[in-house]
């Protein structure tokens, strides 16, 4: 079991999406905006109803980037939603976050920067990682 989490960047150069503060209010809601461009998180059990028994694909709220593959989505108990790996290892990119006096590895979109969530050590295998994503930072397209 792969107990390591990914390597963490500081850099957000390339990015493929790139809008002003004024273009992401108006296209995202309130809420979408707090957590994705403002680094929030949602209330544990809050998040959209995503059932893992359909098949398809979880896209990024601001840019519609392929994140995560439904295969990969598992119930973990914590109320949000949880993958093993992402669909592509470049889809995603990691960031050390030391906010409220915490170490964890923070989950970017690779192409717009949107903040989707944490990834930590304790999920199952295949990799033992546990991406933990704000409901409200994805999409749901079925397959």
């Amino acid at each position: 079991m792969n107990t390591s989490t990914p390597q963490t960047t500081g850099t957000t150069t390339g990015l493929k999406v790139h809008k002003s503060d004024e273009e992401w209010r108006a296209q995202l809601t309130p809420e979408q905006y707090r957590i994705t461009r403002q680094h929030g998180t949602e209330r544990a059990f809050s998040s959209p109803d995503f059932d893992s028994s359909k098949p398809g694909t979880y896209h990024c709220i601001c840019c519609g980037k392929t994140l995560y593959d439904a295969k990969a989505k598992f119930n973990s108990g914590t109320g949000w939603p949880s993958f093993t790996q992402p669909i592509e290892p470049d889809a995603i990119t990691a960031h050390r976050d030391m906010s409220y006096g915490m170490v964890r590895t923070e989950i970017r979109c690779a192409d717009c920067d949107a903040h989707l969530g944490h990834v930590f050590p304790d999920g199952p295998a295949p990799t033992g990682l546990r991406y933990c994503m704000n409901g409200v930072a994805l999409s749901f397209e079925p397959a």
